[in-house]
């Protein structure tokens, strides 16, 4: 089921949905699982599976030597999202990146969506591999998610990199993409930012999910304003809740988004990690039901692989 039919069959309810990493490498799926199985009795009709690009590592071979190679430290996104299928009979949202893929690739990942009868994708660039300091699109890639979206609605509608033509709707995706209410990092301006969003929609966007933020002001401005430029499709707010100090100066440098100085003073002030994970809940069961307020479609949670205070948080709202 498409996500955009969940949230036409919730008629006006707030869903629940969390997005979760695939383990590292050689790590077994049960951990996941017991992250997963406590958020359960929330009913999300939908999980988010991320996906890790490649990344440079250095093997020693003796004699002073060392040799570089390419790995992807977090593999399985596909079969994660398969197996959760099958054992929680809920739908999988497989994110799909330009980064570290070429146009091939993509589409033979997309084929096998089709046989797993997974209708939804996450359409997104990616982030620049480790160690480089800005994004370079992968030889024989999709540069911008845009494009990317655009090659996933061909081939919901039976359009193939080497076949001709074929006109059918049956096996549309469902097509998610990134919004960013403090504009992303690269942008120069949040109105061209909305432009780059609304260039995604038009290509054949189905529904927006966005960044994190903590101050919901700048997610209602951002939708105000991807309204009045024509963008119409849902628009589901993406919720972190702080969990330790380091938060404080690491998501600021990592997703250049903006702390209320509220919530920079609670967690300062907090004696230990237990105490700031507490501020951290109260914080986003207060955001979460000015958000149900609003009429937020979905809340999306960025869970990290841990579901304890997620847990907490969604008994206070669903």
């Amino acid at each position: 089921m498409k996500i955009t039919e969940h949230i036409q069959a919730a008629q006006g309810k707030t869903l629940f949905s969390i997005e979760i990493i695939p383990p590292p490498k050689g790590t077994g799926i049960e951990d996941l699982y017991k992250n997963i199985d406590p958020l359960m009795e929330f009913k999300p009709p939908f999980i988010d599976v991320t996906t890790s690009r490649e990344e440079y590592v250095y093997l020693e071979k003796g004699n002073g030597l060392v040799e570089r190679k390419i790995t992807r430290m977090r593999p399985g996104t596909l079969g994660i999202c398969a197996s959760i299928q099958y054992k929680y009979n809920v739908d999988t949202v497989p994110h799909v990146l330009c980064g570290g893929f070429t146009k091939e690739e993509t589409e033979y990942l997309l084929v096998d969506c089709l046989y797993l009868g997974i209708d939804n994708v996450m359409a997104l660039r990616g982030d620049a591999m480790k160690g480089e300091n800005h994004y370079k699109a992968t030889s024989g890639g999709h540069k911008y998610a845009g494009d990317l979206v655009a090659h996933i609605a061909d081939i919901g509608h039976g359009k193939f990199l080497t076949d001709e033509e074929r006109t059918s709707d049956h096996n549309k995706f469902c097509i998610g993409v990134a919004g960013y209410p403090e504009k992303h990092i690269e942008a120069p301006s949040m109105k061209y930012d909305l432009q780059r969003l609304k260039e995604k929609v038009d290509a054949g966007a189905d529904y927006v999910v966005t960044q994190m933020f903590f101050d919901n002001q700048k997610y209602f401005q951002f939708v105000e304003e991807a309204r009045a430029i024509g963008i119409t499709v849902p628009i589901i707010p993406g919720i972190k809740p702080l969990a330790t100090k380091s938060h404080l100066s690491m998501l600021p440098k990592t997703f250049k988004i903006d702390l209320p100085e509220e919530l920079i003073k609670a967690v300062s002030s907090a004696k230990d990690n237990a105490a700031v994970r507490q501020v951290g809940i109260e914080w986003t069961v207060s955001q979460c039901k000015e958000l149900l307020e609003f009429g937020v479609p979905v809340l999306h949670f960025y869970s990290m692989g841990k579901s304890e205070n997620i847990q907490k948080i969604a008994k206070e709202l669903f």
